[in-house]
C-alpha cells in the first residue's frame, strides 16, 4: 500500500516543492500588494452543478473524519480592476470525499443509492483577510463518473455572488493519490481526466482555476487566486 512518504516523494519527481508542515492549520502566507497584470486575468465562472448548500459553516477544518489525502486550500482573492487583494469576501467551497461523494443530498455514491442529507462534511465559508488569503484545510477529492477531479467555488460581497468556479488538480497529482486505500474500492472505473472533462475544456480552456500543488508533511496544499471583477455581481 502506497504510504504518505511515497506520495510526497513521488509529487516531488514531478516538480513539486515541499513548504511548511500540515500538522497545525497555517493561514495563507501574505501577498503582495499589487500583483503583475498578467495574473489579473478573470476567474473563468462554471457551473455550480446540482450539489450546493449552505450549511452556514463559517469554518476553516472540514472534513469531518472523512477518510482521505490531507489537503490545504490556500486561496486568495483578488480584484482584476486593480490587481489588488480583496479583503472580506466571503468564500464558499464545497467537494466530494474520497469515493465521490457530496454531503447533504440523496443518490450519491457509484450505485447513487447513498443519502448523505443532513451532513455536512466538505463544505465550508471563510471571509478573506487583507492579503485576500482564506485557508481550508480538508482532504484531495475524490472524483466521480463524467467529471475530472474538482472542487466548486463561490466568491460573495455582501450579497452579491462574483464568482461560481471550479478548481482543477495536476492529473499526476490525482494518479498518486488514487492508488491509497481511500481511494479505492470503487465500482466504477475512472472514466475522466482534466483533457477530456467537458466543464474544464469549455469553460476554462486558459486553464485559470487550475492550481498549483505542493506536497507538505503527509499531504499536500494547493493554491489559486480567484480573481473577481469586484464591482459588479
Amino acid at each position: 500500500m502506497t504510504n504518505a512518504f511515497d506520495l510526497s516523494r513521488r509529487a516531488a519527481l514531478i516538480g513539486l516543492t515541499a513548504v511548511p508542515s500540515l500538522i497545525r492549520p497555517a493561514r495563507a502566507a501574505p501577498a503582495p500588494a499589487r500583483l503583475a497584470p498578467g495574473s489579473c486575468l478573470l476567474t473563468p465562472r462554471s457551473i455550480e452543478g446540482p450539489f450546493y448548500l449552505d450549511p452556514r459553516l463559517v469554518r476553516p477544518v472540514l472534513a469531518e473524519g472523512r477518510p482521505g489525502v490531507p489537503l490545504r486550500l490556500d486561496l486568495r482573492v483578488i480584484a482584476a480592476g486593480g490587481c489588488t487583494p480583496l479583503s472580506g469576501a466571503r468564500v464558499d467551497v464545497w467537494h466530494a470525499d474520497a469515493q465521490g461523494v457530496y454531503s447533504g443530498y440523496e443518490g450519491q455514491g457509484d450505485g447513487r443509492r447513498l443519502s448523505t442529507v443532513g451532513q455536512t462534511f466538505l463544505r465550508g465559508t471563510q471571509f478573506s483577510d487583507e492579503a485576500g488569503a482564506v485557508t481550508f484545510e480538508t482532504i484531495h477529492p475524490g472524483w466521480y463518473p463524467g467529471r475530472a477531479t474538482h472542487v466548486h467555488f463561490k466568491v460573495f460581497v455582501g450579497p452579491r455572488t462574483l464568482v461560481t468556479g471550479q478548481m482543477y488538480f495536476p492529473d499526476a497529482v490525482n494518479a498518486t493519490i488514487y492508488r491509497t486505500a481511500a481511494y479505492g474500492g470503487r465500482r466504477l472505473a475512472r472514466d475522466t481526466l482534466n483533457a477530456t472533462d467537458v466543464f474544464a475544456r469549455s469553460e476554462d480552456p486558459r486553464r485559470l482555476g487550475f492550481c498549483a500543488m505542493r506536497p507538505e508533511g503527509s499531504g499536500y496544499v494547493a493554491d489559486l487566486n480567484i480573481v473577481v471583477e469586484a464591482g459588479r455581481g
